[in-house]
């Protein structure tokens, strides 16, 4: 399609728009230019809302997992707050195994 055609078909397509937006200014009141701002407003906004990522849940085992660790990892901290030798990955055996595990 060349760019003239295109022209000429967004033109058609805004003249339809139009012809379709008068009756509803008409029979609301406002002026034209509001409801197409409406219109236009309410198709981006669904269009948005459709593409809204989901929020994730989490899992009952996750929310215990997360407790556990935040009571343990103190004992595997230095009083700086950094991390003891190997103190991270010992603090998360830990807590996992509080937590009841993982059961599959």
């Amino acid at each position: 399609m060349s760019p003239e055609e295109r022209m000429m078909l967004a033109a058609q397509l805004r003249a339809a728009a139009d012809r379709l937006l008068m009756p509803v200014a008409a029979a609301t009141s406002f002026p034209p230019a509001l409801v197409q701002g409406f219109v236009e407003g309410t198709a981006t906004g669904a269009v948005a809302a459709a593409k809204a990522p989901k929020k994730r849940r989490s899992t009952a085992y996750a929310r215990k997992y997360k407790a556990a660790f935040k009571r343990v990892a103190p004992k595997y901290k230095l009083k700086s707050g950094k991390w003891k030798a190997n103190g991270f990955r010992r603090a998360v055996k830990e807590a996992h195994k509080i937590a009841g595990g993982k059961k599959r």
